[in-house]
């Protein structure tokens, strides 16, 4: 049997995209071994049909994490027996490059956002230049690759002439669990329910605003479900506007148990910042999500997004990222019911659309290059 090692820096709990390319892997023949990092505070493992192998390391942050992740797992694949290498995102790009050449083996790269045009890059130009030195020597010697919208597509394309396919984050229908019960969950019965989610609830995503807005809902109660930098602020905010009973902090979960969640909500928010290439023309899970659950989305006019919401007609923008504006763009997206009522059929067809069933059959077809 094939065997094909996929490689991808954060815990495996929660990484959809990852995980769905397994599967496809899996499908097509290949003996699927998921190579990532177990932190100290990681949740554990489920159960998956594939091979799975978390590293621990001394370091969990800064250059000297990045420098032990990638020199671990440069030796890891080179002392592993594969014919293929699937490396996911720029941090574990160079390893896999390397390995790939030594080895004589294919690389398949899939670039899950900008990375090089991250918030979190772009204000630190010295570790930005290290990151683009990384793209340049192993992007350009790739024949194609894979990345989640056609914006990023194009960037990669005119930067480095690199074929770019596009696979978006969608997910399959088969994973939409039962929906939850409010009480059973330890919900407000008798509010509006309102959700944020993601593994990367960051800065300039919206969510500090989002959070001031509930300031002014008094008959609304946000969810945010997940992990990112930006957490602690968040909470520190809530406290100081005593909106404890307005917003929850939920952890990052299984995708079963978070979807029982969001699809109790009447609202999801896709409101990043037009601050960075990475975001303007990201794609992201929570987009779709939100569609699979039913749920109508709020956004802001980011390029992708609002492609995809005008398409369908599933939601509403903000005007800007004022609290008071998206407090009234809430109210607004709350009690118009004709447009809820044309928003749930948009979202019905755009669920039988976009989902992992039919996306797959576009990455079966790039990774038939691979065999």
């Amino acid at each position: 049997m094939k065997r094909v090692i996929v490689s991808v820096i954060n815990d495996l709990v929660t990484d959809q995209r990852v995980n769905k390319s397994c599967l496809t892997l899996q499908k097509m023949g290949y003996e699927v071994l998921l190579v990532g990092r177990k932190q100290r505070k990681s949740p554990p493992m489920d159960e998956r049909p594939y091979d799975t192998k978390r590293m621990k390391l001394l370091f969990e942050k800064g250059p000297l994490f990045y420098a032990e992740f990638n020199t671990r797992l440069f030796f890891f694949l080179l002392f592993h027996k594969a014919q293929l290498l699937l490396s996911n995102d720029l941090d574990t790009a160079l390893p896999n490059h390397y390995v790939s050449r030594l080895k004589g083996i294919k690389m398949i790269y899939d670039s899950h956002e900008y990375f090089t045009e991250t918030p979190e890059l772009v204000g630190r130009p010295r570790v930005q230049r290290v990151w683009k030195r990384i793209e340049r020597r192993v992007v350009p010697k790739l024949k194609e690759m894979i990345t989640v919208s056609d914006s990023i597509a194009s960037l990669f394309e005119q930067q480095y002439g690199v074929k770019c396919h596009v696979v978006r984050n969608i997910p399959p229908k088969a994973a939409l669990p039962p929906k939850g019960d409010k009480k059973t969950l330890g919900l407000p019965e008798d509010k509006h329910l309102l959700v944020l989610q993601g593994s990367g609830i960051n800065i300039q995503r919206g969510a500090e605003e989002l959070v001031e807005a509930m300031q002014y809902l008094d008959d609304c109660f946000l969810m945010v479900i997940g992990g990112g930098d930006v957490l602690p602020i968040l909470k520190q905010r809530v406290s100081e506007l005593h909106i404890e009973n307005r917003v929850r902090f939920l952890p990052r979960m299984p995708y079963s148990d978070m979807m029982a969640y969001t699809q109790l909500a009447e609202l999801g928010f896709v409101i990043d910042k037009d601050t960075n290439p990475n975001y303007r023309f990201c794609l992201p899970n929570k987009l779709f999500d939100f569609i699979q659950a039913g749920v109508p989305i709020v956004a802001s006019h980011l390029v992708e997004i609002e492609k995809i919401i005008k398409k369908y007609d599933i939601g509403l923008f903000i005007p800007d990222h004022d609290p008071q504006s998206i407090a009234a763009t809430i109210r607004e997206g709350l009690s118009d019911r004709e447009s809820r009522t044309r928003w749930q059929h948009g979202l019905a067809l755009a669920a039988e659309e976009l989902c992992w069933e039919n996306e797959q059959q576009t990455l079966m077809e790039i990774y038939k290059h691979y065999e």
